[in-house]
């Protein structure tokens, strides 16, 4: 990807997010379709060590691409609306791969964070992958924006705060439309998921399928979660 194709606007975007990260375009291939995602090259003075599965205060989610988003953007290419403007939100979207790829497939999409920064990052992803009419938005879980409701909420690697849980079900209330989905994608290692499962089970269906990928030279087992309101 040539950042001089970028657009003014994205353009310059990419030369103050390369004051303070190095980064490039490492693109996503999936089947017949590519994101250029813009991606920190050098994470170790972000990551410094920290465990994402014990850390989970400290690391910072959004700067990594993680095994469960990618296999959330691939579901979410193979899953194109089932009418015209249907609407999608991926919450916490961090680098923005499974709404970039919903949006590659036809979905209305808007990608959400909580820092200005991380938006930058997506809407230059989007505009190096050609999209139009991504909407990028801040939203604190805590705080929550009044936003009209979506068809489908996405998330890959949200649920690693217990105290986030209560909130995160109330965005779910306020955004998710009547007949809407969400889908949410965590590696089976992550001991909140069931947690929170049995707090959303109270008001949704819960369907569940699993898909194993190969990442570093280690098998890694990504669970795949569609929750429907219960009638």
């Amino acid at each position: 990807m040539d950042p001089s194709q970028l657009p003014e606007k994205q353009y310059a975007r990419l030369r103050e997010i390369r004051k303070t990260y190095t980064v490039d375009f490492e693109p996503l291939r999936l089947r017949d379709k590519e994101i250029q995602l813009l991606q920190v090259t050098d994470l170790e003075p972000l990551l410094g060590g920290k465990d994402p599965f014990k850390d989970v205060g400290d690391f910072p989610f959004w700067v990594k691409l993680w095994e469960a988003a990618m296999v959330l953007a691939d579901f979410m290419l193979t899953t194109p609306p089932t009418k015209e403007g249907q609407t999608l939100l991926e919450l916490g979207a961090g680098l923005g791969a499974p709404g970039l790829a919903a949006a590659l497939a036809g979905h209305r999409v808007t990608l959400t964070d909580y820092e200005p920064h991380i938006l930058d990052f997506q809407r230059v992803s989007a505009a190096a992958t050609g999209l139009k009419g991504v909407e990028c938005r801040l939203l604190d879980w805590l705080k929550p924006p009044t936003l009209s409701r979506f068809d489908t909420i996405i998330g890959a690697e949200i649920l690693f705060r217990e105290d986030f849980f209560t909130p995160l079900l109330n965005i779910f209330r306020a955004l998710l439309a009547e007949n809407g989905v969400i889908y949410l994608a965590h590696d089976v290692r992550r001991k909140s998921l069931p947690k929170f499962l049995l707090l959303a089970e109270k008001e949704y269906e819960i369907a569940v399928s699993t898909r194993t990928m190969r990442a570093a030279d280690k098998e890694l087992t990504i669970i795949v979660n569609r929750l429907t309101r219960r009638g």
